[in-house]
């Protein structure tokens, strides 16, 4: 399955039944540089909107919410030493986590890239 987005400028990259989950392009620019991420603690259970990392930059602080439903299995344990490559690389090594999710219905209702694309042009 391809990349997935949400509206809250999450991106999800679905390998089976895992989503890797980073912000995208977009949020990073918005946020600005980014100084300080916390990232959730791997085998907590998740909800689909539950805050599951933070990240601050030099303009706010901002939550990142669990874009699916499922448990953490994975995190990027280099994003804390180096907060920067959320900026660098938002959307490949600067990820946050891995979600073992379990309803594959919550992947299929998030936005493709055409649609995100679409869904920026209104803002």
């Amino acid at each position: 399955m391809a990349k997935r987005f949400t509206e809250d400028h999450e991106w999800l990259d679905i390998e089976g039944d895992v989503a890797t989950v980073g912000i995208t392009n977009y949020a990073q620019s918005q946020l600005g540089d980014v100084v300080f991420v916390e990232l959730p603690e791997v085998g907590k259970t998740v909800a689909k909107g539950d805050e599951a990392a933070v990240v601050e930059s030099v303009k706010a602080a901002s939550e990142v919410y669990a874009p699916v439903s499922g448990e953490i299995v994975e995190v990027n344990t280099a994003l804390p030493d180096a907060p920067d490559t959320v900026n660098s690389a938002p959307e490949a090594g600067g990820w946050f986590m891995k979600i073992r999710f379990a309803d594959e219905a919550e992947v299929a209702n998030l936005m493709d890239e055409t649609a995100y694309k679409t869904f920026l042009d209104t803002l």
